[in-house]
C-alpha cells in the first residue's frame, strides 16, 4: 500500500530489516547455541535453547543434545522456506517465538 502526501507524491516508507536468511542459516549451522534466536531479538528463547543444549549434553554425554540440534535445524528450514514478507510479519512483527 502506497501512502501519498497532499500533492499526490508517494511518501517513502522506512525499510524493514528482514533477517530471514541470516536467522535460517544460523539456525541450521549454530542452532543448538540459540544464535538465531538472539539475532531475532528473542533473548529468553536463545538462553533457553543454549541451556537445554548444555544440560542435555551433560546429562546424556552428548547423546540427547542432538535433539536440540534437530529442532533448530528444522526451525532453520522453516525460516528459509517462508517468503520475506511472511517471515517479517510472523517472526519480527508479531514476535512468534517458537516455530
Amino acid at each position: 500500500m502506497e501512502i501519498v502526501d497532499q500533492n499526490g507524491n508517494p511518501i517513502p516508507q522506512p525499510q524493514k530489516e528482514n533477517k530471514r536468511v541470516l536467522a535460517g542459516i544460523l539456525a541450521i549451522i549454530l542452532g543448538g547455541f540459540g544464535v538465531h534466536k538472539f539475532i531475532l531479538g528473542y533473548t529468553k528463547e536463545g538462553i533457553t535453547t543454549l541451556f537445554l543444549t548444555i544440560v542435555l549434553t551433560i546429562i546424556s554425554c552428548g547423546i540427547f543434545s542432538g535433539v536440540m540440534w534437530l529442532i533448530t535445524f528444522i526451525e532453520g528450514i522453516i525460516y528459509l522456506t517462508k517468503s520475506d514478507e511472511e517471515f517479517f510479519e510472523i517472526y519480527q512483527q508479531n514476535r512468534k517465538e517458537w516455530f
